[in-house]
């Protein structure tokens, strides 16, 4: 049973009784270098024990500390360099080719804020082609990349006519694998738009309601097991729009401190009181739950109108999976409401694709608002909320994006009824069953590989999101440009969206990647590993983790 709260209980343990100490003392050692998540946290309640099936199991490995002092020297190293530039581009000795005030204009308020830009311009502008690469192909499982060289630095591009193919796409939200141009999905949607056009050009309210809308919202409701649901055209837009209709003035918020922005940016159009619980933490939840009970508003210490947790399937950036039952029992011990984004998570995850709910074997009507985006799995777009028909109906006079936005597109409408009745298995063929056991299989494999190479990977065993740690600014844009050179597409991320010192390449394992693709993409990141020293982990890299501290300590718990 290994989580870091262990800690608190072992050194309680050290004060009571010196003959645990020798052991307890290795449990520490052990914790400076790793940290772990498995059902049940040690401080919880025996109870907790009955919510989980099957054992939960994520792991951050901490950072090492002399990695983190080298990348907050190398970010000190970039930050004095950009002053220096700073001050050349202000003595004209160097150009600039920042956006900049007119002189004609220079006694208005600024418009350009260039402190805040500082990052961009001395720091982000130095990897920058790693982001933004134009693609002229499908985004399957490989994918064709046009060539592009900048002159000036990154500061411009330049197409160079050539074409990077068949790279292996290692950073689409291509789940299943229905990111393709040919098959049933391509077929239906293609009949669908000589059909009905591609645009419908007016509201829901209007004249822009299809048939097709109506039908992919009865086949949402079933797929979810709720009594409704509603479709809009933009999964970003569904929840910035939508959580605003659902809480007001008077209302709390609680909010995972790793959510998406668009709940973010939702929660803050609410006008509600946010207050921001730490990821995944259980006791950091129900101590805001239990102080919003006994102390109510502020000031004037009235009973909160409604307090909503806003949580996620699975977390983009680090690759973990909320822990729902336990979040569950606390919504209904505290009669909260619970706000579920499945955007990653449905037709990723359980063993019929149905999201997070189904892989904790849960009842969907424990969740009061379940929303998903149609962007990843279903290789379309748009967004979906489902729950009680009053709320559905709700939404359709009070959400902004239900009555303002244009309908959703009748082809990308069809491509999501086709790929969801594939994932139902309605098709009448096992494609969509055995996509979601190769994806199962292929994230296993794949995340296991990279442990025994000694990366540090974060996020749980089962999510096909994949965050490998790089932490050192100058390697964000070594590793992207170097696993390019060997046809190998991937996603890195940095500061702003993630912590200063903890910046990371990001894989999506597909259900599309065969066994070929990606043992070719390991054998590239393992080269990549050695070359640029990313294999920071101290693990055992054999694959085993039954010799260590945390199995001695469970063999002695009497």
């Amino acid at each position: 049973k290994r989580n870091t709260s262990l800690i608190t209980c072992c050194s309680v343990s050290v004060r009571t009784n010196s003959g645990s100490f020798s052991c307890v003392s290795i449990f520490v050692f052990q914790c400076r270098f790793t940290s772990y998540s498995s059902f049940p946290p040690q401080n919880h309640h025996a109870s907790c024990t009955l919510l989980y099936k099957k054992p939960f199991v994520e792991s951050f490995e901490e950072t090492p500390l002399l990695v983190a002092v080298l990348t907050y020297i190398g970010y000190g190293i970039l930050t004095i360099f950009g002053y220096l530039r700073d001050f050349l581009r202000d003595w004209k000795f160097e150009k600039c080719h920042l956006a900049r005030e007119r002189e004609e204009q220079k006694d208005f308020v600024p418009l350009y804020q260039d402190f805040e830009n500082f990052y961009t311009r001395n720091l982000y502008m130095r990897i920058r082609d790693n982001w933004n690469r134009p693609i002229c192909s499908i985004p399957g499982a490989k994918m064709d990349l046009v060539e592009r060289v900048t002159p000036d630095y990154n500061w411009t591009f330049e197409h160079t006519g050539n074409v990077l193919k068949d790279v292996i796409n290692m950073g689409s939200y291509n789940y299943l694998g229905f990111a393709e141009n040919t098959g049933t999905c391509a077929d239906a949607a293609s009949e669908c738009t000589v059909k009905y056009g591609v645009g419908v050009s007016s509201t829901r309210q209007e004249i822009g309601n299809l048939d097709k809308h109506e039908e992919l919202e009865k086949l949402v409701a079933r797929f979810l097991g709720v009594e409704s649901s509603m479709a809009f055209g933009m999964g970003f837009a569904t929840n910035s729009m939508n959580i605003p209709a659902l809480t007001g003035k008077g209302c709390l918020i609680l909010s995972d401190e790793l959510n998406h922005a668009s709940l973010v940016l939702g929660a803050r159009l609410s006008g509600s009181t946010i207050r921001v619980f730490k990821h995944n933490n259980m006791q950091s939840l129900e101590k805001l739950l239990r102080d919003a009970i006994v102390h109510g508003q502020p000031r004037t210490h009235r009973p909160w109108k409604k307090i909503l947790v806003l949580v996620e399937g699975i977390y983009s950036m680090e690759g973990s999976i909320v822990r729902l039952p336990e979040v569950i029992a606390l919504k209904k011990k505290y009669k909260a409401y619970l706000y579920l984004d499945e955007a990653h998570s449905i037709g990723a995850l359980g063993p019929r694709g149905r999201g997070v709910v189904d892989y904790f074997g849960l009842d969907p009507s424990d969740v009061d608002i379940m929303m998903g985006t149609f962007t990843k799995s279903f290789g379309a777009a748009g967004g979906y909320i489902g729950g009680k028909k009053e709320l559905i109906d709700y939404l359709c006079l009070h959400s902004h994006s239900a009555v303002h936005a244009t309908s959703m597109s009748p082809p990308i409408t069809q491509q999501i009824i086709t790929s969801m009745k594939c994932i139902m298995g309605e098709d009448g063929t096992t494609l969509g069953q055995e996509r979601l056991c190769q994806l199962s299989e292929n994230t296993t494999y794949f995340r296991r590989r990279l442990h025994e190479m000694g990366f540090i990977i974060y996020g749980n065993n089962d999510s096909p999101v994949v965050p490998l740690m790089l932490y050192m600014p100058a390697k964000i844009g070594a590793f992207g440009r170097e696993m390019l050179k060997r046809n190998i597409g991937t996603v890195v991320v940095g500061f702003p969206a993630t912590p200063i010192i903890e910046s990371r390449a990001r894989f999506c394992v597909s259900a599309a990647h065969t066994r070929e693709m990606l043992d070719k993409a390991l054998n590239a990141i393992s080269e990549v590993g050695d070359l640029l020293q990313l294999k920071y982990s101290r693990k055992n890299r054999n694959g085993s983790e039954g010799t260590d501290c945390f199995s001695f300590l469970e063999s002695h718990q009497d």
